[in-house]
C-alpha cells in the first residue's frame, strides 16, 4: 500500500499553486493594452432622481444687494448660495435646487436646526437649517441622505432648498442657530 500524504501537504501544494497562477496572470495583463480614461464626467439621469450640477468656470460673485458680515446668502435666480465670512469673503459657493414654494426677498436668521426627518417630498433628509416660513410652509437647506436632489412630486408644496451632500454638511456647520441668511432675486 503506497505511503498517503498529510493534509497539510495537500493544502500547501494547492495553495502554492494557485499563488503561482495569479502571478502568471498578473504578469500577463500588465503587458497587454491598457484602457486609458477619459475625463467626461457622466450626466446624471432626472429618472434616477438627481438633477446635474451645473457647470462654472470661475466661482460666482457674491451678490452686491446682499448685505455685509458673516451670512448665508441664497439667490433665487442662480440658485446658489454663499457661505460669506465676517471680513466678506465668500468661503464657499455651491449650487442648489430649491423647491416649489421660495422665500420672499429679505434678511432672515437661521431659526431651528435639525439633524435628520423624512422632507414634505417623502425623502430621508439630514443638516436641515431652517430661516422661514411661506404660506404655511417652512423653508429650510438640507440634503438628502442617499445624495440626490430629486424634483418636487407633482402638486406637493415643498419649501426645502436641496444641495449636495457635502455642502450640506458644511452649510450645516456654518449655519448655526442666529445666523443671517439674505435671500435675493
Amino acid at each position: 500500500m503506497p505511503a498517503r500524504l498529510p493534509s497539510w501537504a495537500w493544502v500547501t501544494g494547492l495553495t502554492t499553486g494557485a499563488i503561482a497562477v495569479v502571478v502568471v496572470l498578473t504578469v500577463q495583463a500588465d503587458q497587454g493594452a491598457k484602457p486609458t480614461a477619459t475625463a467626461t464626467r457622466p450626466s446624471p439621469s432626472v429618472s434616477a432622481g438627481v438633477h446635474p450640477t451645473p457647470k462654472t468656470s470661475e466661482p460666482a460673485a457674491v451678490p452686491d444687494d446682499s448685505g455685509t458680515g458673516r451670512r448665508i446668502v441664497y439667490s433665487l435666480g442662480q440658485k446658489r448660495v454663499w457661505l460669506v465670512d465676517a471680513s466678506d469673503a465668500a468661503r464657499r459657493t455651491f449650487a442648489v435646487w430649491p423647491g416649489t414654494v421660495s422665500p420672499d426677498p429679505g434678511s432672515y436668521s437661521v431659526s431651528l436646526r435639525r439633524d435628520a426627518t423624512t422632507g414634505s417630498d417623502g425623502v430621508q433628509i439630514e443638516h436641515i437649517v431652517y430661516f422661514t416660513a411661506k404660506s404655511g410652509v417652512s423653508i429650510a437647506f438640507s440634503n438628502a441622505v442617499d445624495g440626490s436632489s430629486p424634483p418636487p412630486a407633482s402638486g406637493t408644496r415643498t419649501g426645502g432648498i436641496r444641495m449636495r451632500t457635502a455642502d450640506g454638511a458644511v452649510l450645516w456647520k456654518f449655519g448655526e442657530t442666529g445666523t443671517t441668511v439674505v435671500v435675493v432675486e
